[in-house]
């Protein structure tokens, strides 16, 4: 992968470790609006989605109904208020720092809207290393290509130039529609036997190996 001059990241669950406070939010929203709780897992199904998307998909309502429009407020409610860790998967400030180090161009495409995504780039400190980001809300939710598709635009690269490294399907459909290589992470919501369908150039189950695939 000596070509790639560009990796894309996905933020929660794989550059955060941060899908315990999503499913307690998710919970949360669920119980104060009189909706049927979600398991963990059935949550992290839609992770990685926009809310707009993933909400109605995983409670079965009409997108920009009533409903889903209170679950997505009582979600935001609950993620400013909930204090379960969702810290840096360890070792991931290094690779970051590392790879920006060799020249390689650093963005983020993520389910968080632009509002959380300026939250987590500035209490980590890692904004800097970004030459581009996109949330969900500037852009159609994954799968679609679309925010990819303006990263790259935005930094004048070719989808062969960039790598996409996510924990989820939708991180690696995305990737897929543009033919761009892609790796898959397994400390996410995702396991391996998902992540291979859609053809990754490499899955990974350390920051350690992922680090070694970029030098």
């Amino acid at each position: 992968m000596q070509a790639i001059r560009l990796a894309i990241f996905d933020w929660d669950g794989t550059l955060m470790d941060s899908v315990g406070r999503i499913v307690a939010c998710v919970q949360g929203a669920a119980r104060d609006c009189g909706e049927v709780v979600p398991t963990a897992l059935q949550t992290h199904q839609i992770i990685g989605l926009s809310l707009a998307v993933g909400n109605p998909r995983l409670f079965a309502l009409e997108e920009g109904s009533e409903r889903a429009q209170a679950l997505i407020a009582r979600y935001r409610h609950h993620y400013l208020h909930d204090d379960t860790p969702s810290p840096l998967f360890a070792g991931a400030s290094e690779l970051l720092h590392h790879w920006r180090g060799r020249g390689i161009q650093l963005a983020v495409a993520t389910g968080k809207s632009r509002r959380g995504l300026d939250r987590v780039l500035d209490e980590t400190g890692l904004r800097p290393l970004f030459a581009a980001t996109r949330g969900a809300d500037e852009a159609n939710s994954k799968p679609d290509p679309l925010m990819l598709t303006q990263i790259l635009d935005e930094l004048g690269l070719a989808s062969h130039q960039a790598v996409m490294i996510g924990d989820s399907i939708h991180d690696m459909g995305m990737a897929e529609a543009l033919a761009m290589p892609r790796i898959g992470v397994t400390w996410g919501v995702h396991d391996r036997a998902r992540l291979v369908q859609h053809g990754p150039v490499a899955i990974v189950d350390t920051m350690a190996e992922l680090r070694q695939l970029l030098g």
